[in-house]
């Protein structure tokens, strides 16, 4: 194989399959669906093309449903292999999670007034506006 196909410590690799190979995201397509949504920036510039080449040293920066990484490029991969395998592929830079976002369980578990199912007293008075006895 030639050195440009083997993925290497000074090598390029495709953004879509580093990402499958970091275990960021669990497909190739799914990665790809998510640069093309705008989901991803390389180096501070937003990626436009699954097929954009990132190398040791580029600052990914991946915007998942819950959180938001910040990676740091530290070689490519050469398969999706397990977590310990994956991990050493980047080092992660992402900011620990703001303790005034995190809700207690109980926090969790609590409703606002005037979400979810009417109470018996809402479902009267709806009935009373919907009837037709007027």
């Amino acid at each position: 194989m030639s050195s440009e196909t083997q993925p290497g410590s000074g090598s390029r690799q495709r953004i879509d399959k580093w990402l499958f190979f970091t275990r960021m995201i669990k497909s190739r397509s799914l990665a790809q669906s998510h640069i093309q949504s705008g989901h991803v920036r390389i180096n501070g510039e937003r990626a436009l093309q699954p097929s954009q080449m990132v190398k040791t040293g580029d600052r990914v920066e991946l915007a998942l449903e819950r959180r938001d990484v910040v990676l740091i490029v530290k070689s490519g991969g050469e398969r999706r292999g397990p977590y310990e395998e994956a991990r050493l592929l980047y080092e992660d830079l992402t900011p620990p999670p703001d303790e005034a976002k995190r809700l207690t369980p109980y926090e969790q578990a609590m409703r606002a007034t005037g979400t979810g199912r009417p109470t018996k007293k809402d479902r009267r008075a709806i009935d009373k506006l919907m009837s037709d006895d007027d």
